[in-house]
């Protein structure tokens, strides 16, 4: 395993800067997710690692080697791509052998090699097939043979879960988390599924249009994100505008009261208050916690084990609320209809509204 270092890195194209001064450490054998919407920089950063493209400024380290403008089959990186990028005329062997072959590696070390590598990734007994007689998941699973074989110093995977279905997606992650901790390797790893990144990452960099704007665990993030950016793109939330006052209320644009376990003292400057879905209460029990309201229900949705009701406060202001769909648990909540729903001051997480 070996470190790698990523400082001040800048990528322009013309006139657009794609990657904006981004610095990050990764050591090994961490698994760490770069984390953002379409556009954001991720994977043009992830392929700088790879030296697939050239930063305009900073520099890239590889343990203490500065690689920044080193060629990719110099650099002892492993990469996943998300099309897996497999050579169609050579059998499972040969592409997973392929790496090897560039490194002058003798024969009798890669039969041995890829020998090894087979049985890392379940796929003994299907070396003489051709990646058109394999599925989606046997696929994605010769491409990380492929890229481990040669034993790199970073592994970077580019979406590699995005062409399978929910299933293999789920199955194949949980194979590469595996693999990464069993051989300690330092990893970098693009995707834009929130979901994929808190299962899989011991840290999560977020980028909106190309800088870093929170790197931390996934409960971390999740639960104390720095911006209105990473609290609405990681996962959902409702933001309510406002002051804070004093003593501990939070006074919505719309007059509603809300109390939370802050004060203007110590969090001053932040006019946004955001509550996860999930830890807003419907029914009866609503009315225990110190934030009450009586709501009119707007939209129903059914999302199999979970479900979302949206209610509009009497301000005027909507919330978005989840639960858990149980047997014989279902409310009777109707569209039109008015039930309570209520949170405790610990749910309410101050920002400042921008992103």
């Amino acid at each position: 395993m070996s470190r790698l270092t990523i400082t001040n890195v800048t990528k322009q194209f013309g006139d657009v800067t794609a990657v904006d001064n981004v610095s990050l450490s990764v050591d090994g054998p961490e698994l760490i997710a770069l984390l953002g919407p379409s556009g954001c920089g991720k994977t043009t950063l992830l392929r700088m690692v790879a030296g697939f493209v050239d930063a305009t400024s900073g520099a890239i380290h590889i343990g203490e080697r500065d690689v920044t403008h080193v060629p990719p089959h110099l650099r002892n990186t492993g990469m996943i791509f998300q099309s897996y990028a497999l050579f169609p005329h050579m059998t499972v062997a040969e592409n997973i052998a392929f790496g090897l072959e560039m490194r002058k590696v003798s024969k009798p070390e890669r039969e041995s090699k890829v020998s090894e590598a087979l049985d890392l990734v379940h796929l003994k007994g299907l070396e003489s097939r051709f990646p058109r007689q394999l599925s989606g998941g046997q696929r994605q699973r010769v491409a990380i043979a492929r890229a481990l074989v040669v034993r790199p110093e970073i592994f970077l995977l580019d979406e590699p879960l995005s062409n399978l279905d929910a299933v293999l997606r789920q199955s194949v992650g949980l194979e590469i988390r595996a693999i990464q901790k069993k051989l300690g390797l330092t990893s970098l790893f693009v995707t834009h599924d929130q979901q994929e990144a808190l299962t899989l990452a011991d840290r999560l960099v977020v980028l909106n249009k190309g800088k870093v704007v929170q790197v931390g665990t996934g409960p971390d993030v999740y639960l104390k994100p720095n911006s209105k950016f990473v609290a609405g793109f990681l996962g959902k939330s409702n933001f309510f505008s406002g002051q804070l006052a004093a003593d501990g209320t939070f006074a919505t644009t719309g007059g509603a009261q809300i109390f939370v376990n802050e004060t203007s003292g110590d969090q001053p400057g932040k006019n946004l208050l955001s509550v996860r879905p999930e830890n807003i209460c419907i029914g009866p029990d609503a009315s225990e916690h110190k934030n009450c309201f009586c709501a009119d229900v707007q939209r129903v949705t059914y999302l199999g084990s979970t479900g979302e009701i949206d209610v509009s406060l009497p301000t005027g202001e909507i919330a978005c609320i989840q639960v858990q769909n149980r047997d014989n648990s279902a409310l009777p909540i109707e569209i039109g209809g008015q039930v309570n729903i209520g949170w405790s001051q610990d749910a309410g997480h101050l920002l400042h509204d921008q992103d």
